[in-house]
């Protein structure tokens, strides 16, 4: 019966023991493409807008939009053939194609001046996060490690973390000095020197060429999963969770700059502090995850990116954007990590890319529509109070979808 085929076939990455330096390569890798493809590019390109807004006469809908429509086209369409790709072929080469069109697309950004061409190079950025950041690095890693897992995907997405932090700083004194067409660009050609030549060498399974032949010749058969009621709740788990999440953050430096009048040296500080305070988070939730239930870890991050926005409605006392930056980073740096490890306790490894494939494209239509959204919303009202509370509903929302979760792979799948 289909219920038992996962059951009956074991996951490839158990029956392997890789040497210990394979694993560091591994994990350093993802470390490297999820800096650069997450860190600097996704958590970078924010930095940007308010000079956008300020020299284009761009709405904050507009500058938020690029990223919603772009992954509003791209998720759809490659996130589920982007998963189908990995789970046949390995996740190596569609990572190189990745980190390409994700540096490339910050290069062609810095030479833009109409809404057409940056729409267009958006495009290309959705596409190297697609092909380049978690989704192949999470198959990856959970296919070299088993009990070790949360630890590895805990050290790989403190990438995610440290180029987030780094990022600010980094852009602010190009910036300063270059003006902020040259920092983009110089940031985009860093993705690609720092991330692909480890991508290059890695090996995409513990068994290489065997295993990718296995996978070919049986397949294991996604329709259960889809039958089963909890995929539907990881998906609208993590959905509201990285609504949350992105529609805080894509909107976090117009909301400090063009509101609150904050300087650049400022925000930016604060921004690593958000970030740096994700390391803490991604190492605290990695290891958590090890040793508690999954569910249980998932609901604590979704609680503290919960509690972590209301603290921006009191922006103008010093210690209550401090506690912000740590409370709500600490959720962001488990927030994407959680999600393929609880996708991995429930449905197994052999199916993972598909799965994540269609879990990630909704997530991305989370994190595209979001923060279009509540730039819209602030557009149409005089503050960002409304959109502000309609994310944390939507935290709050997720940790509810994440309790009805099982806390061990079920028998339906």
């Amino acid at each position: 019966m289909t219920s038992t085929t996962n059951q009956q076939t074991p996951d490839s990455s158990a029956s392997v023991t890789p040497s210990k330096a394979r694993q560091v390569q591994i994990a350093s890798t993802s470390f490297l493409a999820l800096f650069s493809i997450v860190g600097l590019a996704l958590y970078g390109l924010p930095f940007f807008y308010d000079f956008m807004v300020r020299d284009f006469g761009w709405t904050r809908a507009e500058v938020t939009s690029g990223n919603a429509l772009s992954k509003l086209v791209v998720g759809p369409l490659f996130g589920f053939i982007a998963g189908w790709i990995v789970d046949r072929f390995g996740p190596r080469r569609l990572m190189m194609v990745g980190i390409l069109m994700a540096g490339g697309a910050l290069v062609g950004l810095s030479y833009i001046s109409t809404l057409g061409f940056f729409y267009f190079f958006y495009l290309f950025n959705a596409l190297g996060y697609v092909c380049g950041g978690p989704l192949p690095n999470q198959v990856l890693l959970s296919r070299w490690f088993d009990k070790s897992r949360g630890k590895a995907m805990g050290f790989a997405y403190l990438g995610i973390g440290i180029g987030g932090a780094l990022v600010p700083q980094l852009a602010r004194f190009l910036t300063d000095s270059y003006g902020w067409h040259t920092a983009l660009r110089v940031i985009g050609i860093l993705i690609v020197l720092i991330a692909l030549p480890m991508a290059f060498f890695v090996k995409d399974s513990p068994t290489g060429r065997a295993f990718e032949k296995a996978q070919r010749e049986a397949p294991v058969s996604i329709a259960p999963i889809l039958r089963s009621p909890y995929f539907y709740l990881l998906a609208v788990g993590s959905m509201c969770s990285i609504a949350a999440v992105g529609g805080t953050y894509q909107n976090l430096k117009l909301f400090l700059s063009l509101d609150q009048g904050l300087g650049q040296a400022s925000i930016a500080t604060l921004l690593s502090l958000v970030l740096g305070a994700s390391l803490f988070g991604r190492v605290l939730m990695g290891w958590l995850a090890d040793r508690f239930p999954k569910k249980y870890v998932m609901i604590l991050i979704y609680m503290l990116v919960a509690s972590g926005i209301p603290l921006l409605f009191w922006v103008h006392s010093a210690w209550a954007l401090y506690a912000f930056a740590i409370v709500f980073g600490i959720g962001l740096g488990g927030d994407y990590m959680i999600i393929p490890l609880m996708a991995a306790e429930i449905f197994g490894v052999r199916v993972l890319g598909r799965v994540m494939g269609i879990i990630l494209t909704a997530d991305g239509v989370a994190e595209a529509t979001a923060p279009m959204l509540v730039g819209y919303l602030r557009d149409k009202g005089d503050s960002y109070a409304t959109g502000f509370t309609l994310l944390i509903f939507l935290a709050f929302l997720g940790a509810v979808a994440v309790f009805f979760l099982p806390k061990k792979r079920s028998a339906e799948v």
